[in-house]
């Protein structure tokens, strides 16, 4: 977005505006397409609020909107501007020092027209400014607020003093001469343009009508298309998680599947070793009894030890292998909660498919009303062309009429 006389357009800091609000509304922000100068950039995602700030330290009117943390209108009021009603709830003004032009779409007429007749109001103080005749500020929006921030007062002392040693300066000048000279060239062209159109629209009250329609269809057009484009990308989004998921779920199944074989076989050999180790207890208690040589002896209880640690071993290792059965446990309750969000994304998925078929039925009525429009708009260019065409052969047959009687009357006259 460019720059309002040089100054950065970014993040609006209170301490940077010490105006007052003077009125505020809610409208969709626009701006023309800076490269074919005919499309309309939606500036904002929905209805913001567009206000009229006045700047006691400079005198000067400001048209400001603001977007989260960014400000999408910046545009200071000269006596030279012009706001254009294109339609019932659509208006237009051209910012020579922006190098752009706005464009306003409101909820109805009667907010259209509340800010038409502010924006004339605002412009004859800045008129009056500029003629160095003393302005009244305009009266306050009741929607408005009583100032910008806290730090308003501070910061307006100390811009007053600051200036304390400069003449008083009654427009916002920010930008060079040569600026300027383009802006106000660029601004008498647009000007130009938008008188054409506007005497065309006033010398044929059906044609303003049908493109009164038009623009508005072609908005809830756009609108609608800006909105299908984005559930599309949310489904999809979705739809990628949703699968990734699944996969997920896939591969822990399967590893809780084998580590559960596993641990079984484990439980098998333990209790073979078990068995095994009883027996051999048996048959050292046999030995003992029957007092049989040391050296078997002595061989026996040596294997018995390294049952009982083979054992042991083999019990650390159930216990491990037990943990890894509780942590699988554990991420299998995870995945079955992700799976029951998996069948939540699944009904948002589909609610958002049957959006999307709602709107494209929505926008496939909407341009076939347009192209319906436009027909009837030729048809009726043409009946208007025809009855031109019988008006003109009509004036002829008159004049032709006219040049006979004024024939005959001399000819009497002579005779």
């Amino acid at each position: 977005m460019a720059s309002n006389g040089g100054e950065d357009m970014g993040v609006l800091s209170p301490r940077k505006l010490p105006e007052q609000p003077i009125f505020t509304t809610k409208a969709h922000v626009f701006q023309i397409d800076p490269e074919t100068k005919k499309n309309w950039i939606p500036a904002s995602k929905s209805a913001v609020s567009v206000s009229y700030y006045y700047d006691t330290t400079r005198n000067t009117y400001r048209i400001i909107s603001v977007d989260g943390s960014k400000a999408i209108v910046n545009s200071t009021i000269t006596p030279g501007m012009t706001f254009t009603k294109t339609s019932q709830k659509f208006g237009q003004w051209s910012d020579p020092r922006a190098n752009t032009v706005y464009g306003l779409g409101f909820s109805s007429e009667q907010d259209l027209q509340k800010f038409i007749e502010k924006f004339k109001e605002v412009k004859e103080m800045t008129r009056q400014v500029v003629n160095q005749t003393p302005p009244i500020p305009p009266s306050t929006n009741q929607n408005s607020t009583s100032q910008v921030n806290g730090n308003e007062e501070s910061h307006s002392s100390s811009s007053k003093h600051a200036n304390s040693s400069q003449p008083r300066q009654f427009l916002h000048h920010r930008s060079s001469s040569l600026s300027a000279m383009q802006g106000s060239d660029t601004s008498s062209k647009q000007d130009a343009n938008l008188r054409e159109r506007r005497n065309s629209f006033n010398s044929s009250p059906n044609n303003s009508s049908n493109n009164a329609s038009e623009s508005q269809l072609k908005y809830e057009n756009d609108r609608l298309k800006l909105a299908l484009a984005q559930s599309s990308t949310n489904a999809k989004k979705w739809e990628v998680e949703l699968q990734t998921l699944k996969n997920n779920n896939s591969r822990l199944t399967a590893a809780l599947q084998e580590s559960t074989t596993n641990v079984e076989e484990w439980k098998k050999q333990l209790a073979a070793y078990k068995e095994e180790s009883a027996k051999m207890k048996k048959k050292i208690v046999e030995l003992e009894k029957r007092q049989s040589g040391s050296e078997q002896v002595a061989a026996l209880q040596t294997e018995l030890q390294q049952l009982t640690e083979r054992l042991e071993r083999v019990q650390l290792d159930n216990q491990d292998k037990q943990d890894e059965i509780n942590q699988l446990s554990l991420r299998m309750s995870e995945l079955s909660a992700r799976e029951t969000q998996s069948s939540t994304l699944q009904s948002r998925c589909k609610k958002l498919e049957d959006e999307n078929d709602h709107l494209k039925l929505k926008v496939e009525d909407l341009q076939r009303q347009l192209t319906e429009r436009n027909m009837s708009h030729d048809q009726e260019n043409s009946e208007l062309l025809r009855l031109e065409d019988q008006l003109g052969n009509k004036v002829t047959e008159l004049y032709e009429i006219h040049e006979q009687i004024i024939s005959l009357i001399r000819k009497e006259s002579h005779s």
